[in-house]
């Protein structure tokens, strides 16, 4: 299926009213097709109204329980797909404010317990000293002083010790020379720091020979509810269960690959070493 990011916004009202207008068709009222579902007739209402995106499972039970036509079942099962998956513009977001961006992460942070990430190419600002912060936005014209304050205060989610933290970098997101060497050593230390927090791991992938496909993305997962991948001109938030657990599937090999512990330390360090020569 090929996504049409203009239409992502609109996706979700069109499933609901999809949904509304084949139940009409099929003549059960909302009590019958809940009950059939196993859900309440509230759900099934909040669904109809666009109050509540459903989830796939939703979709496919509420589409079992009116019979709904077998050529519709594709179309409808394209618009929840497209309803659970958002395309968030870097344009966009730069013009609403990239502190509102930071809001948006920290509500997801704080409703999660576990939480993965895939770092390909740059460091991650939960992880990063103010001078990276700053250095990660200098290419964006404009004032970030509030983006790069929130980004520091987003950081105290990781001691928080309910939650569980794994991240995983590659050699390049570590190195790459986004600030002057000695910035550079002073933000792999804090790299190291963080290793010891009880709830965090810190895994590195030093460069070395192919043992996997090539990554693709930078990517975050929460839960096993949503996962955000980002690209150079945006973010897609997937929400799809097929597409979290592809990603879940991904993040298990490069943590397979991964060193922790004291190795990742012995590398992190001898890094931070060399920018210091």
């Amino acid at each position: 299926m090929t996504f049409e990011p203009e239409r992502m916004g609109q996706s979700s009202r069109e499933l609901a009213d999809k949904l509304r207008e084949l139940r009409k068709r099929s003549g059960l009222s909302g009590v019958r097709v809940a009950a059939r579902c196993n859900m309440s007739q509230s759900k099934i209402s909040r669904i109809e109204n666009g109050k509540v995106r459903p989830s796939l499972v939703d979709v496919e039970r509420i589409l079992r329980a009116i019979d709904a036509p077998t050529e519709l079942v594709a179309e409808v099962s394209a618009l929840a797909r497209m309803a659970n998956t958002d395309w968030q513009d870097a344009r966009s977001l730069r013009r609403k404010g990239l502190d509102k961006k930071q809001f948006e992460l920290a509500g997801l942070e704080a409703a999660s317990r576990e939480l993965r990430y895939f770092l390909l190419s740059m460091i991650t600002g939960l992880l990063s000293t103010p001078e990276y912060i700053r250095a990660s936005l200098a290419h964006i014209p404009g004032d970030h002083s509030k983006a790069v304050a929130k980004k520091l205060e987003r950081q105290e989610v990781l001691y928080d010790r309910s939650k569980r933290f794994t991240f995983i970098l590659t050699e390049q997101a570590v190195r790459w020379p986004l600030v002057p060497p000695e910035a550079l050593a002073v933000q792999i230390d804090r790299l190291v720091s963080l290793t010891h927090l009880p709830n965090l791991r810190v895994g590195v992938i030093p460069l070395g020979p192919a043992t996997a496909p090539a990554p693709l993305n930078t990517f975050t997962l929460y839960d096993d509810r949503i996962a955000t991948v980002e690209v150079s001109t945006g973010v897609l938030v997937l929400r799809d269960p097929r597409d979290v657990r592809a990603h879940l599937q991904e993040f298990a090999v490069y943590e397979e690959l991964a060193l922790f512990g004291e190795p990742a330390r012995e590398y992190l360090t001898s890094w931070s070493a060399a920018c210091r020569r």
